[in-house]
């Protein structure tokens, strides 16, 4: 008898702040397996204990060097046998990958880069997704199934933002962005958001903090799910939960049944 796994996603531009607006507090009514977290800016001697109620049987951080920034962390019900950051992906050291190897699958949870500062920063971005996917190539090669979760820093399509024409020459919508995103699911890859709710739009989950984006409903679809195409037949359900706030984006997920 096959079991629902949910996993849950959530850049959460912080976890101290988000600790102090105890905004993590829905972990104990939602129960999710496993729970991946982007953007910690936090060191593991910095993590706070009182997020929720729940005990999760596995905690993983990956703070990378530089302090206040970046970062991931996956809570697990599940034991992973296995546990990689994938420094040849993370060059700079930045904390942006957790790979855990699980029974059925090898789960990603990774905090993409962001090009908006400068043309050198773009093309380490660009880099990374092309390390990445070929990574995850080698590993489908091998026989293993793959999900991949976090903040991809890209809206795809134009309905995955509010104005694209104006954020044409932006990055996070630019044409070498997307265009990887076109490559991800041409080689096997499931947006999963997609695939079980077609072009629904005004489905965001990244809105400014400025000029009550989120009030709105301006914002863009940059946080997501994807899954190896073996894995389609065990999608039960893929979400965005838009009414849990505390972030500038709100947590997506997916559920399993494997």
């Amino acid at each position: 008898m096959s079991e629902s796994i949910e996993i849950i996603s959530w850049n959460v531009n912080g976890i101290r702040a988000v600790a102090n607006k105890k905004a993590l507090k829905w972990v104990d009514e939602r129960r999710p397996d496993i729970l991946c977290l982007q953007e910690i800016k936090a060191g593991a001697s910095q993590f706070p204990n009182a997020l929720f109620d729940t005990d999760f049987a596995e905690l993983t951080i990956n703070s990378g060097e530089r302090k206040g920034y970046s970062g991931t962390a996956v809570f697990s019900h599940l034991i992973p046998h296995g546990t990689d950051y994938c420094l040849d992906i993370d060059t700079r050291h930045e904390g942006r990958i957790i790979q855990h190897t699980y029974d059925d699958f090898i789960l990603f949870n990774v905090y993409f880069p962001n090009g908006q500062k400068d043309e050198e920063r773009l093309r380490y971005k660009l880099e990374f997704y092309d390390k990445f996917l070929d990574h995850c190539d080698t590993l489908r090669d091998a026989g293993h199934s793959i999900v991949i979760c976090g903040d991809v820093n890209t809206a795809h399509r134009e309905i995955d933002l509010k104005h694209p024409k104006a954020n044409a020459k932006t990055s996070g919508f630019l044409p070498e962005e997307r265009a990887w995103i076109d490559k991800l699911i041409a080689h096997g890859y499931i947006d999963t958001f997609r695939y079980v709710h077609g072009d629904v739009e005004e489905e965001y989950t990244w809105w400014s903090y400025r000029f009550s984006a989120r009030t709105k409903n301006v914002g863009w679809r940059i946080d997501y799910f994807f899954i190896s195409d073996d894995l389609a037949e065990y999608l039960e359900d893929a979400f965005i939960l838009q009414e849990i706030e505390g972030s500038d984006h709100c947590p997506v997920g997916i559920k399993l049944a494997l």
